[in-house]
């Protein structure tokens, strides 16, 4: 150990993208921070790594205490690490983004931290660096959902098709043909029709669907395809 004393010393930390969807478009969870530097600004939801923990175990953490929520999808997307990116000390961060879905887990979210949901268009400035990270953290979520169904982590296990076309326009800011959606999404074999109905925000009474799984990865490509403007950078 005694070769690592002349070192620089380097705190490792780790910032929490929490996105969300409300059923009407694609939010993130931002925060007042409450120390300086740059105390009551907006901020991601972050801290130090400690000494028992991974980065993984300390996003969990971090996660955990805002949201109250455990076993919610979560991935490492970037590490930030310019040298003067804080401007107390040198700090490395490990960003991760987690994906939620709002109606179900607001009652738990934390008011500690004067948590607030923000509609993704409207992100104010934040600290630091952290506007480039929500920018990192939209274009890997746009190619995750090209390949992967994470994009049914920001649903309720039973959804109906305007929200799941809402939930595509706003990962991937376009307008669709919601007739010709419906009609390419019902074909694709990629949703399954329940008997139940959604008769709270329908006249008529919208369908509810459920993901199937066992066909995903086989069929997404085909149809995301006629999504305008695919290939989606």
């Amino acid at each position: 150990m005694t070769s690592y004393k002349t070192e620089p010393p380097v705190l490792l930390a780790v910032d929490c993208i929490i996105f969300g969807f409300d059923g009407e478009g694609l939010k993130i969870l931002l925060i007042k921070r409450g120390f300086e530097p740059e105390r009551h600004k907006w901020s991601l939801m972050g801290g130090f790594v400690q000494p028992t923990e991974s980065p993984e175990d300390s996003a969990a953490r971090i996660l955990k205490k805002l949201t109250g929520l455990t076993d919610v999808y979560m991935e490492q997307i970037a590490v930030f690490g310019k040298p003067d990116r804080d401007t107390e000390q040198r700090v490395v961060s490990v960003v991760y983004f987690a994906l939620i879905d709002i109606n179900k887990y607001e009652h738990v979210i934390s008011h500690d931290y004067r948590a607030e949901w923000f509609p993704l268009k409207e992100v104010p400035q934040l600290i630091f660096d952290h506007n480039e990270m929500v920018e990192v953290a939209k274009k890997k979520l746009k190619y995750k959902a090209a390949l992967y169904p994470i994009v049914f982590e920001l649903l309720p296990e039973k959804f109906t098709i305007p929200q799941i076309a809402l939930l595509y326009e706003s990962v991937y800011d376009i307008d669709l043909d919601r007739r010709n959606f419906s009609r390419k999404l019902l074909s694709s074999g990629l949703i399954i029709k329940l008997k139940e109905k959604d008769t709270e925000n329908s006249k008529k009474g919208a369908f509810y669907f459920k993901i199937n799984t066992e066909v995903y990865k086989e069929k997404i490509m085909s149809f995301l395809r006629f999504l305008p403007g695919w290939p989606i950078d």
